[in-house]
């Protein structure tokens, strides 16, 4: 065996980790199924209001859904994996939006994109045409608020879709009912959002306080 053929064959194995012979990779098959899973999401393209701009933007070529396996947005609910509510849901589309996920196939996800689909936005007090939160029309999976979100975000539900997809369990439970499948695994954040404050100072809590200590700074 040459020099080049053993550094290749050792930069193999650090990358994978049931590697038993060459050209040899063990998993199990649910791993395998919920990798090509996680690897070709198929989202459904509609949108609602304003926020389908941003997805718009997360699907063209400067944020690139396609670096994920998600960029084949599909014209039909037949074809589609993931319903991204994107917008103002109001009364009268809620039948449509309802329509349009029960017509998709199992295993089906919803992404809640934005304010306004989340738990109405603007319009939560004095709205009285706009459904207060998407999830009281279909269940949603993934929450990405703003106003609108930025494609980066939407991105990050992606892969956060990606977690739930991953912890998917296919097999029937032991010694339990017929039928009765393993719960699926919830994934753990990756991160809390919150702050690392030095011991002894007092956490900002708004933008006044941040702006005035700028000032006197």
């Amino acid at each position: 065996m040459t020099q080049t053929q053993t550094q290749t064959q050792t930069q193999a194995q650090t990358w994978i980790e049931g590697l038993v012979e060459e050209c040899v990779v063990t998993t199990t098959i649910e791993e395998a199924i919920n990798w090509a899973r996680q690897s070709s999401i198929w989202p459904m393209s509609f949108g609602l209001a304003c926020c389908a701009i941003e997805m718009m933007a997360a699907g063209a070529s400067r944020f690139d859904m396609d670096r994920f396996g998600a960029g084949a947005f599909r014209a039909t609910p037949r074809q589609s994996d993931l319903m991204i509510v994107a917008g103002t849901v109001t009364y009268k589309m809620a039948s449509r939006v309802r329509r349009l996920y029960n017509m998709m196939p199992e295993p089906k996800y919803v992404m809640a994109l934005g304010a306004c689909t989340i738990g109405g936005g603007p319009y939560f007090k004095w709205g009285y045409h706009v459904v207060k939160g998407v999830d009281l029309v279909v269940p949603v999976d993934v929450y990405v608020p703003g106003c609108p979100p930025r494609p980066e975000a939407l991105l990050e539900g992606l892969m956060r879709i990606q977690d739930v997809i991953r912890g998917h369990r296919i097999a029937k439970s032991p010694g339990a009912a017929r039928g009765v499948k393993v719960p699926d695994q919830l994934p753990v954040p990756h991160h809390t959002g919150c702050v690392a404050v030095p011991a002894g100072d007092e956490p900002l809590r708004n933008r006044q306080k941040l702006a005035r200590e700028r000032e006197q700074s």
